[in-house]
């Protein structure tokens, strides 16, 4: 199997910290992929018509997209009921915080989008720039009021919440999320110690890549 892969995409993080906790990185190849907004990747297209990463290439010449998809598809292939709970409750809760962690990294990764490609500080007098600040910090305060509740078990939700959390310290730190949710925090610290989140930690490889690439 190949993924096409980046160390710096959050999405891409979740599919290898699946791998870490199920005990399968072995399994995949990794390829350097970079992918741009407005640069389609020729090599990701054939594959992806939607240019996206990650992208994973099975060796029955299936391809599966979207990290939802294939970090569920590890989940299966490893008989794995804790990232993916067997119980309906279990693994609703489990999938509507994942979906709540997703939506907090698109968000993002728009807002960051809009007001680069304007040439606006992420503040400034704007009305898309108010609702993405407004959403982002509703999203944080809820997250905050939940944060007992995150510590309980490690699924696919806490997965794609502590990488949103890591996102915002990578790209976002001028909003300095941890002021104002001490539990929040604590939680993040506590998660970003586990053995498959230290081995994922991001990397901005940028400098590396012959045609500078952000992604």
């Amino acid at each position: 199997m190949r993924l096409f892969w980046s160390p710096k995409s959050p999405f891409v993080r979740k599919v290898m910290v699946v791998l870490h906790e199920t005990d399968q990185v072995g399994d995949v190849d990794t390829v350097r992929t970079p992918v741009q907004m407005a640069e389609p990747n020729p090599q990701v297209l054939e594959a992806n018509p939607l240019n996206k990463i990650p992208t994973l290439l099975l060796d029955d010449g299936r391809v599966l997209l979207d990290s939802r998809v294939i970090c569920e598809f590890f989940a299966r292939r490893a008989n794995d009921t804790a990232l993916y709970p067997n119980d309906d409750a279990g693994y609703f809760e489990a999938t509507s915080l994942q979906a709540l962690g997703d939506g907090l990294l698109d968000l993002l990764l728009v807002w960051r989008n809009w007001h680069r490609d304007r040439g606006l500080a992420h503040d400034a007098a704007d009305p898309y720039l108010d609702a993405f600040g407004l959403k982002v910090t509703t999203t944080l305060d809820h997250l905050e009021s939940r944060a007992g509740e995150l510590g309980e078990r490690f699924d696919i939700g806490r997965v794609s919440i502590a990488i949103a959390l890591a996102h915002l310290d990578f790209r976002w730190g001028v909003l300095d999320w941890r002021a104002g949710r001490p539990n929040l925090a604590a939680w993040h610290a506590e998660v970003s110690d586990r053995p498959s989140m230290r081995a994922t930690r991001i990397l901005d490889d940028s400098a590396t890549l012959a045609d500078g690439s952000a992604s």
